[in-house]
């Protein structure tokens, strides 16, 4: 069986993420088939929708081959870079794709899956869905085009989402603008069965429900209030002088690589302000290309994935040690190396 199965049946091309022992993790494989298909099934007039799904009950994705990463890392090799690259042109195609694109964003969805889902027409999310952007956690910074959608959610949740790698709920996810319906996990199959006679809206309509509460936007005055601050350090003072969800979200914040905190604040305010995905995908190639070098994010996979001693050993070690310089290092041209787009 393959990593990434394809299946076109009633006018709907099915891609089914399939390492469920994984977690459907993507490898520069999966990235490359799922591009060499959304290509062919653009100009195919057979297929008149994608529908994007994981393999197994836990989770779409749970993002990138993250050992295959480090031992790459490890080896001072490009083989990770090669892999950004395209799965960024992935993500942009994804964006920017014709057809409908129906992502179900059922179980885990953290990292790479974020990208392979959220930049979809059609969002669906279900009350099993988890979805997170965890990559400070390893001394990396939000990419796939994650800057791209935190930065636009409502006031500083996208912010809040960032730093501390909380993970959404289904409803909250569609509240910080990452989805768009809400199914109920068990009513999935009624949904690829309506697929099949109906339009990707009519069927949808069949069998959503409007979302419960979002938890994460009854916490947004709070929120607002504390990561509107300029800086990390700045942001840090306003949450421990906070309720107990703020004195929470500090703690979780603390236990973050330092540099990777501050490169990723200044990722999505600058993000905020670029014109389009394409761009923020530009500037976050820019930020992994340098953090893939770096000592952090080797460190991070180590204490996180490989030892799990959950331990990492971040230098520098405090926040006032990472100075303007390190962080706008991660921000410089690459020259010769930047990141191209998909041709329009």
């Amino acid at each position: 069986m393959s990593d990434v199965e394809f299946l076109v049946h009633s006018g709907i091309g099915r891609i089914t993420l399939n390492r469920p022992r994984a977690l459907n993790a993507l490898t520069h494989e999966m990235v490359r088939a799922i591009t060499v298909h959304l290509d062919q099934w653009r100009d195919d007039r057979s297929v008149r929708a994608v529908v994007v799904d994981g393999a197994g009950d836990r989770g779409l994705c749970a993002g990138g081959d993250i050992r295959s990463i480090y031992d790459d890392a490890k080896a001072a090799g490009t083989a990770s870079l090669e892999f950004w690259a395209d799965e960024y042109r992935m993500n942009a195609a994804i964006a920017r794709y014709p057809k409908p694109y129906l992502a179900i964003m059922d179980g885990l969805v953290m990292g790479g899956g974020v990208g392979v889902s959220a930049h979809g027409s059609h969002r669906i999310v279900t009350g099993r869905s988890r979805i997170a952007m965890p990559e400070v956690g390893i001394g990396f910074v939000p990419d796939v085009g994650g800057t791209y959608l935190l930065s636009r959610a409502p006031g500083e949740l996208g912010t809040h989402t960032a730093l501390t790698a909380v993970r959404l709920s289904g409803a909250d996810a569609i509240h910080c603008g990452l989805a768009d319906h809400y199914v109920p996990a068990a009513r999935l199959p009624d949904l690829f069965d309506a697929l099949a006679t109906n339009t990707p809206d009519a069927a949808i309509a069949t069998v959503a429900d409007p979302p419960p509460p979002s938890a994460l936007a009854t916490e947004s005055t709070w929120i607002d209030y504390c990561y509107a601050a300029g800086t990390v350090e700045e942001i840090l003072d306003r949450l421990r002088d906070g309720g107990d969800s703020a004195v929470a979200a500090a703690k979780e914040i603390d236990g973050k690589s330092p540099t990777a905190l501050k490169v990723t604040l200044r990722a999505l305010r600058t993000a905020a302000a670029l014109p389009d995905l394409e761009a923020v995908l530009a500037q976050e190639y820019r930020i992994s290309h340098r953090a893939f070098t770096s000592t952090e994010f080797i460190e991070g996979i180590r204490a996180q994935v490989v030892d799990k001693d959950r331990a990492p050993r971040w230098s520098p070690a405090t926040l006032a040690e990472v100075d303007d310089e390190l962080v706008e290092r991660h921000f410089a041209n690459l020259g010769n190396e930047e990141w191209t787009g998909v041709p329009r």
